[in-house]
């Protein structure tokens, strides 16, 4: 049960992510949750260092394809400046959003990553579609309420996570 909930791998950041570990791991296209992994939930506009990251990838021409939960409305208000793709309504933690991405990428399952702060949706969303993960620490402590509570059961399955597999660590690069 909890391997559904595993990710590939856990970074402190979604900015740690550089074209050349994707390219090393045959990675071509990034899916990134939205809230607490790009941009803090309460800040629409993200820093500059994810606007730098955001140019790397594109440069790289890794495209960068939001798919969160929210609503069309909130996602094209926080992603415009961003200049991103993405999915709305995902409904994580099924995989529908994630294989409506897949289907537009065109991309096979291992060429894809799905990177996120919530075992509880992102993870495992991304392993129900088939595709490796990057658990990332979210941007920010605080969460709105609905968050909150998954949260709350997050760390009991990240504590078993920990103990069945100590050598998933808190990394610096995929390659570490």
């Amino acid at each position: 049960m909890f391997l559904n909930y595993k990710p590939t791998w856990k970074l402190s950041a979604v900015v740690q992510i550089t074209p050349a570990d994707l390219k090393r791991h045959g990675i071509k296209a990034v899916l990134a949750d939205l809230d607490n992994t790009l941009i803090a939930w309460d800040n629409p506009t993200g820093t500059k260092e994810l606007q730098a990251w955001i140019k790397t990838m594109a440069e790289a021409k890794i495209p960068v394809v939001v798919v969160s939960n929210n609503n069309a409305k909130r996602i094209h208000r926080a992603v415009t400046s961003l200049g991103l793709p993405y999915i709305a309504r995902a409904m994580k933690p099924f995989s529908f959003g994630i294989r409506r991405a897949k289907v537009q990428l065109g991309l096979a399952d291992s060429e894809i990553v799905m990177v996120g702060d919530q075992l509880l949706t992102d993870m495992l969303a991304a392993n129900a579609a088939h595709i490796r993960t990057i658990l990332v620490h979210p941007l920010e402590e605080t969460d709105a309420w609905n968050t909150s509570i998954t949260r709350f059961f997050e760390k009991f399955f990240m504590r078993h996570l920990d103990r069945e597999y100590p050598e998933l660590t808190w990394r610096n690069s995929l390659n570490d």
